[in-house]
């Protein structure tokens, strides 16, 4: 089963909507996210010309000497979205500080989809606000296993 996360999306972004697209993919490159080899970090959507596309998604190859000659190294990825999903992500592309992040790519039967999200920046004192949360649930969660 493939999956690939982008743990630093929940940490660095509030998400406000998530979507789930197809990709366009070549074969080589599909054999390399089924091996877990794909790192979404770095990476985000372009909403342009009625067609969304991942870019800085980084694949490397699944056999470097079975790639075909004419194979792009770090091209952007189309992905398959409906039309009425492309203009809500369009126009919300354009709001201040809003961003469409990848989140995971996962199986979904035969077929590789991504989830993406349009997420919000956090700012420094909201991550440190995560983080401490988090520390105190560990915590608890720790007293109360012990009793």
């Amino acid at each position: 089963m493939a999956r690939t996360e982008s743990r630093k999306a929940e940490y660095n972004y509030d998400i406000l909507e998530r979507f789930e697209a197809g990709m366009e993919l070549a074969g080589h490159e599909v054999k390399s996210m089924r091996k877990h080899k794909t790192s979404l970090d770095g990476s985000h959507v372009i909403v342009r010309g009625g067609e969304a596309f991942v870019i800085n998604l980084e694949i490397p190859p699944y056999q470097a000497t079975n790639i075909p000659a004419d194979a792009e190294k770090g091209r952007p990825i189309r992905l398959l979205l409906t039309k009425a999903e492309l203009r809500k992500m369009a126009s919300l592309e354009g709001g201040a500080g809003l961003t469409i992040t990848p989140v995971r790519v996962y199986n979904k039967g035969s077929k590789l989809k991504m989830e993406i999200a349009v997420a919000r920046g956090k700012k420094q004192f909201d991550k440190r606000h995560a983080i401490k949360k988090r520390e105190t649930d560990r915590h608890i969660q720790r007293t109360l296993k012990e009793q």
